[in-house]
């Protein structure tokens, strides 16, 4: 017949262990600005969260946190890991941040908005993401 399977149900959707284990390391600098990078693509969101010089003091992803295969570029699981980062950020005692956005998933606004709800100060929101200009020669059409 086989083993039988035990679904544990979390109340938040995230491994708790791995949230726990993100929040552990100690924050060694007290930081008043910086900046959050969001990278959305369709399967996966990523936030970094920067000093004012480019170098980054907490970073996380919706992998990151236990979400696998579609779920991972779902609104939920980004917004999940902005709460993570925003966390993080009030720890550090950041006041000001300005956001780049980049990429097209779906998960760009929700992570921006978890964040936020943190205490911190959105300055500014500038969307780097790329685009073709004309892109690559399309395929001959196919002949049968």
């Amino acid at each position: 017949m086989g083993k039988k399977r035990i679904v544990k149900k979390n109340s938040s959707g995230v491994d708790s262990a791995l949230k726990a284990r993100s929040l552990a390391k100690a924050v060694k600098k007290k930081i008043l600005e910086g900046t959050l990078y969001v990278e959305s693509s369709y399967n996966n969101t990523r936030l970094s969260l920067c000093d004012k010089s480019g170098n980054v003091l907490t970073w996380s992803s919706s992998g990151a946190l236990g979400f696998k295969g579609a779920k991972k570029g779902t609104p939920f699981a980004a917004s999940k890991i902005g709460e993570l980062v925003g966390e993080k950020a009030q720890q550090i005692g950041l006041k000001e941040v300005n956001v780049v956005v980049k990429g097209v998933g779906s998960g760009r606004e929700s992570a921006i908005r978890a964040f936020s709800a943190f205490g911190v100060d959105v300055v500014s929101i500038i969307d780097k993401t790329p685009v073709p200009h004309n892109g690559p020669k399309p395929r001959k059409p196919r002949h049968v």
